[in-house]
């Protein structure tokens, strides 16, 4: 029959020297060879950790260059990796200037003219001769003269909405805008470069009455450079469709939007 917790318990105590002893009978740890032990630890995980690192390149540092200048493809299916030169340190009316007399260079000069055909400055006759003054080489600025001349504008203008001046109607704000995705050599000697620059661009009238909203065009721009008076200078160009990537399933600003947008944010006089 179980006892109940009621009932008294009894104590027994023992001898003094039948005591149970509360220390282990094992042998007592050494706090030395416990230390020991950590040291080696954390020296072998030191050690691996620094073989693993090892070949990592810093993510602080540009990438490296072979004997020609051309950096590095990237991991396999991924494209050429990021390359260009330290951004020049002199423009010449807003455009930059003084591109290093190397491939890296004449890239780096094309994706630049690049912005500056395509932006609104092009469609007012001063400021195309500007440009065009500024990035021509000698022997062909009258002939891209003639050529951004018609293709600027006139018919292209008005088809835009703009005055002979290339002045957008009041209230309205034209946009036009270059933003280069990629460039190559496609050749590449010490005097000549013909470079291919991948672009997306903006371009329309933003405002409530516009009847050329803003739109986004996908082109490649092919430009021929010569080396001549210690920089990369501008003697033909052409242009064709694409390649143009699928569109996205996002929502079309509003007119007030896209106008906040162009007043906003500046555009980029360095382009790589």
């Amino acid at each position: 029959m179980p006892l109940s917790d009621d009932q008294p318990h009894t104590r027994t105590r023992l001898p003094v020297g039948e005591q149970p002893s509360s220390q282990p009978t094992g042998r007592q740890p050494r706090p030395m060879r416990t230390l020991l032990a950590v040291l080696v630890v954390v020296t072998l995980l030191v050690v691996a950790i620094s073989i693993a690192n090892r070949g990592k390149a810093d993510p602080g540092t540009a990438p490296a260059r072979s004997a020609d200048g051309v950096a590095p493809t990237a991991a396999s299916g991924a494209g050429p990796a990021p390359s260009g030169d330290q951004p020049v340190g002199t423009a010449t009316n807003g455009i930059a200037g003084g591109f290093p007399h190397t491939d890296q260079g004449a890239q780096s000069a094309a994706t630049n003219y690049a912005v500056a055909i395509g932006s609104a400055d092009m469609f007012r006759t001063d400021s195309r001769h500007t440009i065009v003054a500024t990035i021509a080489d000698p022997s062909a600025l009258t002939a891209l003269q003639t050529r951004l001349d018609q293709g600027f504008g006139g018919d292209t203008a008005a088809r835009y909405g703009l005055d002979a001046q290339g002045r957008a109607p009041k209230g309205l704000t034209f946009v036009s805008r270059t933003v280069p995705v990629g460039a190559k050599s496609v050749g590449y000697s010490d005097g000549e470069a013909k470079i291919e620059v991948w672009c997306t661009g903006l371009t329309g009238l933003a405002g409530e009455r516009s009847v050329q909203p803003v739109m986004e065009n996908w082109f490649t721009l092919t430009l021929t450079l010569r080396w001549a008076g210690g920089d990369w200078k501008l003697t033909d160009y052409a242009s064709r469709p694409g390649p143009a990537p699928m569109p996205g399933d996002q929502q079309a600003a509003t007119a007030e939007e896209i106008t906040g947008a162009v007043q906003q944010f500046g555009g980029f006089r360095y382009a790589r």
